[in-house]
């Protein structure tokens, strides 16, 4: 009997202690589940009453020095970095790309290319510029020069004037240009930068960006984007669309100027 009773003791005991494991793993794992955290996204400056605003993205060029660089697949993120602003619609690069054939381009070369490729696409803004920096060796580096032209009425209110094509006239790495023009001849908004993940302001950024966007609890975290040059390509066009954004927001807060009187 003493000797059942220690048995039948034993098998409780264990019995409770298998519970109390089971109790605390769940407890565990429900504290351990990671909070989900809305990552950070750019908003456009546009009315959008009537819907937002619709840009396209021309083929990017490279001016980077190396053969290295995918010219399409970095287009390609700056139609998906620019498909996540809230305001503005992107037309898929293969559309872009399907347009120019259709009108007979190669590439971009005159104002008048670029005039007639925004009115068969039928957009509102559209954005050409080059890969002016490329290393895709750990820190990786990236950088890009983009412009966006723009039809006068959809993403200026301001305006009423036909589209000048003298704006369409200088590509986007004519830095002498854009520092002498007044703001009306100039497109309407340029940004040019060199991202090197060297930089701590720009590892800031990049935690920033993968907020949200990764688990922060995984082997690498936040610097699996400096880890490959895919995502690091995704990180700078995200960065660089915003700078563009952040530049439309200036343009239209600036307000009318006094005819005549050239922009500081």
């Amino acid at each position: 009997m003493t000797s059942a009773k220690t048995m039948r003791g034993s098998n409780a005991r264990t019995l409770g202690g298998l519970v109390l494991t089971i109790v605390v793993a769940l407890a565990a794992g429900c504290a351990s589940k990671p909070e989900l955290i809305a990552p950070r996204v750019h908003v456009a400056p546009y009315n959008t009453v009537h819907g937002d605003a619709l840009w396209a993205v021309a083929p990017l060029r490279n001016e980077s020095g190396t053969s290295l660089v995918d010219e399409l697949a970095v287009s390609d993120e700056i139609v998906s970095a620019i498909a996540q602003v809230r305001g503005i619609r992107c037309l898929p690069l293969n559309r872009t790309i399907a347009a120019m054939r259709a009108l007979e381009l190669t590439s971009l070369d005159t104002p008048d290319d670029l005039k007639r490729l925004a009115i068969e696409l039928g957009v509102d803004g559209l954005v050409v510029g080059s890969v002016t920096a490329y290393d895709p060796y750990d820190p990786p580096t990236l950088g890009l020069a983009l412009a966006l032209y723009s039809r006068p009425g959809r993403l200026d209110t301001r305006a009423t004037e036909p589209l000048d094509v003298r704006r369409l006239e200088y590509q986007p790495t004519d830095y002498q240009y854009f520092v002498n023009s007044s703001f009306d001849d100039a497109p309407a908004s340029v940004i040019s930068e060199i991202v090197d993940a060297r930089g701590h302001d720009v590892q800031m950024r990049i935690q920033e960006y993968a907020t949200g966007r990764t688990d922060a609890h995984s082997p690498l975290g936040w610097r699996r984007y400096r880890a490959s040059m895919v995502l690091y390509t995704k990180f700078v066009a995200w960065h660089a669309v915003g700078r563009l954004v952040e530049h439309e927001w200036l343009r239209l807060a600036r307000g009318p100027r006094l005819a005549g009187k050239p922009s500081r």
